[in-house]
């Protein structure tokens, strides 16, 4: 995996690993890859990888069974999709209407390169 230097590398594990809950794999209530699957899979320390874990746990994504593993919660995908719109609306639509406003983009540009 190639990793930004913007964002923790940890936080990048974890969109990744939400990304592949919203696509289905695992589905709610399915194990997760283990803690070692993950770390060999994007070339990082078993460390990082926990401390992934532990913030998806945190967040109401994944839960453990004692003995078995990290599993997917149930509402997993509604915690994700919901965060993920309260972070576009709240971070990055403020930003692309300063870029729109910066550039003089109308609205009727908008419009035609959506339908395009």
């Amino acid at each position: 995996m190639d990793f930004k230097k913007q964002k923790p590398i940890y936080l990048q594990i974890a969109d990744r690993l939400m990304e592949q809950i919203l696509g289905g794999q695992p589905a709610e209530d399915e194990r997760m890859p283990s803690v070692r699957d993950v770390a060999s899979s994007m070339g990082v320390n078993p460390n990082t990888v926990m401390r992934t874990f532990e913030h998806l746990q945190s967040e109401g994504i994944i839960y453990t069974r004692r003995g078995m593993g990290y599993y997917v919660a149930v509402g997993a995908r509604e915690k994700i999709i919901a965060e993920q719109r309260r972070e576009f609306l709240e971070d990055d639509l403020p930003l692309i209407r300063q870029r729109i406003k910066m550039l003089g983009i109308s609205i009727d540009e908008l419009k035609s390169d959506a339908t395009a």
